[in-house]
């Protein structure tokens, strides 16, 4: 629901760890390089370095050019007669690897985020130079579409070099990636073409007559959509007032624990005010999507926001990254809501053995996915001492996504009957995707229905039911996923009406993506009906899914606006919480 798809492909994180291991005896400074293959026809290109200290121990660091991360420390290393194995916990990643009888080369396996990928690391002997920059440094910067109303801001850094070419690195400042590298690069008076390697993506651009402006497409997998660059003396720069910085009045702990059940590695962050204890704590959840523990978006990271919030006021905060993402590891794409209930349950009981938390005080707040997943786990356990839900659902999810789409689309202007008519077959999709178990027998009604005819009946008509197939073959793809077919036929209420303990609702009331008072009206009917008499339901004014202060609701504000969170929703929240925590 708040999940939005990335364009890139990020196998590692740019995080510096550090770590030192002992390397074999006389050993001095050596680098080792391979490839990732990490989809058919892309590779990601990996360096080992490993530099000896004057007392005989090594530091060892990874790079990976393609992405622009460099000097990743590695934890552990070993290397013997027959392998080659490191490790970087923080990224929950690992080699393993096979020497040859010249220990020039170690084939083995890399592991990361519950995947296995081939990896053969090859030992270079000497370092290949890199082209020396000179002149200035150019920026085109343009708005990459990812939805309606939705688009990632992407920064092409190009430089010249002394050998006469061109060298060039892309960012992408709303998901945070910086310095992926691009290769090849073409930039002549008619044409800006590029590819990412990376992430299988490709640009072809026109340049106007100045030379200003390149207008064209990018391509990745089997999408394509308009792109265009506009040149500029500074990329823009965002504005996150709210983000916290340091220094904090409290403490900050790295952790990782297990969800044994589930086979999965969970990594987060807990913060915890200054003294012993015990504490109150809560857990956050985040919504639906591969979402870090910071549940960052556009630059905004809410679930930071709203931990430094939380523990200035005395309580301890536990914020994870989802599975397969940063140091968890399994997969989101595998997993369903009742997954990630199990591992939301696995975080109550690690708290449950940290002596500084109170047992008796653990609550949840789940934003979005996150609010229909926090009524589960308080089904499941009776250590869950409240809930908070923002923007939660109360009703089915092919009628949320129903409604979601509506309300999405008239944001964006449309109506009418065209709009009813797009709203009839959305339904009909949805209800094939929920009911028909046989793959290929669903696609093949879906198309019916897209098409709403038996065939083609000239050559523009059969262009357009290709373009049309290309579409639903990915909509399809996401409509069959586990997490979306259970998200489909999922009712909240049943869970909401065995809810004993106490509930705070919230929606915004410009909310597009849970509408407020269908959602806000199902959940308060099924917690009185249940005999819950310690809820409160509010809608919010003026604030969108994110719980950021709006002009309209719509998706196409989320990166405009400054705020990451209203005040007065952080003010409402901790108090309601802070009453609740610290009176148990």
């Amino acid at each position: 629901m708040n999940g939005i798809s990335r364009f890139a492909i990020a196998v590692l994180a740019c995080v510096s760890l550090a770590g030192t291991e002992t390397w074999a005896a006389g050993d001095g400074g050596q680098s080792w390089e391979g490839s990732l293959k990490v989809l058919p026809g892309v590779d990601l290109r990996l360096v080992l370095h490993v530099q000896e200290r004057e007392n005989g121990v090594l530091t060892a660091s990874l790079d990976s050019p393609d992405q622009g991360a460099k000097d990743l420390k590695i934890d552990t290393v070993i290397r013997d007669k027959t392998r080659l194995v490191f490790e970087l916990k923080g990224l929950a990643a690992k080699f393993e690897g096979k020497l040859n009888d010249a220990g020039t080369e170690a084939k083995g396996t890399w592991t990361q985020g519950g995947n296995a990928l081939p990896l053969t690391l090859k030992k270079k002997d000497t370092a290949i130079p890199e082209p020396k920059i000179v002149g200035a440094e150019q920026f085109w910067e343009g708005k990459l579409p990812i939805g309606p109303g939705l688009s990632y801001r992407l920064v092409l850094r190009v430089s010249k070099t002394d050998n006469g070419g061109l060298v060039a690195q892309l960012d992408s400042p709303d998901e945070g990636f910086r310095g992926l590298k691009v290769e090849p690069i073409t930039l002549d008076a008619k044409r800006l073409r590029f590819e990412l390697k990376v992430s299988g993506a490709r640009y072809e651009g026109t340049l106007n007559a100045s030379g200003t402006e390149a207008v064209g497409e990018w391509a990745q997998a089997s999408a394509k959509v308009p792109l265009t660059f506009k040149k500029t003396d500074r990329p823009s720069v965002v504005r996150r007032p709210q983000t916290p910085k340091p220094p904090f009045p409290y403490k900050a702990e790295a952790v990782v624990y297990q969800n044994v059940k589930g086979g999965v590695t969970l990594a987060g962050t807990l913060t915890k005010p200054q003294g012993a204890g015990p504490f109150p704590a809560v857990i956050l959840i985040s919504g639906s999507g591969a979402q870090d523990r910071d549940e960052t978006i556009f630059q905004h990271k809410p679930f930071f926001v709203l931990a430094d919030a939380l523990t200035r006021r005395g309580l301890a905060v536990l914020r994870v990254d989802d599975r397969g993402v940063g140091g968890s590891t399994g997969s989101t794409a595998k997993a369903t809501s009742n997954d990630f209930a199990e591992d939301v349950l696995a975080g109550v009981a690690y708290l449950k053995t940290r002596p500084e938390i109170a047992a008796r005080k653990i609550g949840l707040i789940g934003h979005s996915e996150g609010g229909l997943i926090a009524p589960l786990v308080a089904t499941r356990s009776d250590d869950v001492a409240f809930i908070v839900l923002m923007a939660g659902t109360g009703l089915p999810g092919d009628e949320i996504i129903l409604m979601q789409a509506r309300l999405l689309a008239q944001a964006l202007g449309a109506g009418g009957d065209g709009l009813d008519r797009r709203m009839e077959i959305q339904k009909q999709l949805l209800q094939i995707a929920k009911t028909e178990p046989d793959d290929p027998t669903a696609l093949a009604k879906m198309r019916e229905t897209a098409r709403g005819r038996a065939g083609a009946n000239n050559e523009q008509d059969a262009k357009a039911e290709n373009r049309l197939d290309a579409r639903l073959e990915g909509q399809f793809k996401a409509m069959r996923s586990p997490w979306y077919r259970h998200f489909l036929a999922y009712d909240p209420r049943p869970a909401l009406a065995h809810v004993r303990c106490p509930v705070l609702a919230l929606v915004g009331e410009k909310d597009l993506q849970v509408p407020p008072k269908e959602n806000l009206s199902a959940i308060e009917k099924a917690l009185k009906e249940s005999g819950n008499t310690s809820a409160t339901v509010k809608e919010l004014p003026g604030l969108n899914h994110l719980f950021q202060t709006c002009r309209t609701g719509s998706t196409a504000e989320y990166a405009e606006i400054e705020e990451t969170i209203a005040p007065a929703a952080l003010e409402l929240i901790g108090s309601w919480v802070e009453s609740h925590a610290k009176g148990r």
